[in-house]
């Protein structure tokens, strides 16, 4: 039976211990491994589901890193897989625990379906996040004001306290392109969510020059498809491609809708957006050619 991945190996891949290997990207590493397990030893997610009293959509969850980890499923699993030696069994074992962690975010969880804390998760322990946003500025690069305007808008009738604890998590969030270890966020969005005039002109003149001042940071590219391109493939929504520091991950597309965050997995599906999202970088406009549209938009406030 192949052996998992000792400690070094763990930390070679942003394995424990900080924040790169929060508690969404340590199911996504837990589940990948019982993923390889289960077919290295020949076992069908029904008969995985069987050991531990599920079925098998319970098992795709898991190998998914959707859903949490009991500590006698893993046990159980590890036994039926072969997986007999202390050390290969501990490491498992631990990373599960600290998998049921609940990240900074639960405290919002209220706030959130649990489809958009999994995507919250995963962007903060994202290494490259790209994105793509056709109606509004990328939610890690809003200003307070301009954040409050459009939290109100979709959130109409909510009290005034649940709105800034709405605009209070957005701005948290952001902090991970600024703190150590920052992610590489490259982004996307097209005229339209510069054109639209969400809470007024001032807003949207603060909202602008701030894209300025943070297009300029090493880790941050923005670009602008403008209308002149016409139609194009990404005209469905928006969409995110992760990236985690763990070599073992493969990338996760994010579809964030109106209540809730979809994530597909079928592998033509994600082919497809990745295509997508290249074809949106070479068709939008150069970091400083949108950085000069930026600046000539905001002369005609």
């Amino acid at each position: 039976m192949s052996r998992f991945p000792a400690d070094d190996d763990l930390e070679d891949d942003q394995g424990l211990d900080h924040r790169q290997a929060g508690p969404t990207v340590l199911r996504m590493l837990v589940g990948a491994e019982l993923r390889r397990l289960r077919e290295a030893g020949g076992f069908s997610r029904a008969e995985a589901g069987y050991r531990i009293r599920a079925s098998d959509t319970k098992i795709s969850r898991l190998e998914l890193g959707r859903t949490g980890f009991k500590a006698r499923d893993v046990q159980d699993l590890l036994t039926l897989y072969g997986v007999t030696g202390d050390a290969e069994r501990e490491t498992l074992l631990t990373m599960a625990r600290q998998a049921s962690v609940p990240g900074w975010w639960h405290a919002y969880n209220d706030l959130t379906p649990p489809s958009f804390e999994s995507y919250i998760g995963l962007e903060q322990g994202a290494a490259l996040i790209r994105s793509w946003d056709p109606l509004c500025v990328p939610e890690l690069l809003q200003t307070e004001d301009y954040a409050r305007a459009l939290i109100g808008a979709l959130h109409p009738g909510v009290s005034k306290d649940e709105i800034e604890r709405r605009v209070r998590l957005r701005m948290e969030r952001a902090r991970i392109l600024v703190e150590p270890g920052t992610v590489r966020l490259w982004t996307v969005l097209d005229e339209s969510a510069l054109r639209r005039r969400v809470g007024g002109e001032a807003i949207m003149r603060a909202q602008m020059e701030y894209l300025l001042e943070a297009g300029r940071r090493a880790n941050v590219t923005i670009q602008v498809l403008p209308f002149s391109r016409g139609e194009h493939g990404a005209m469905g929504g928006p969409m995110a491609i992760m990236r985690t520091s763990a070599t073992k991950l493969s990338d996760v597309v994010c579809l964030p809708q109106l209540v809730g965050v979809i994530f597909p997995d079928k592998q033509a599906d994600i082919d497809r957006y990745y295509a997508v999202m290249n074809a949106l970088v070479v068709d939008a406009e150069s970091a400083s050619a949108t950085a000069a549209m930026i600046r000539r938009m905001l002369d005609e406030y």
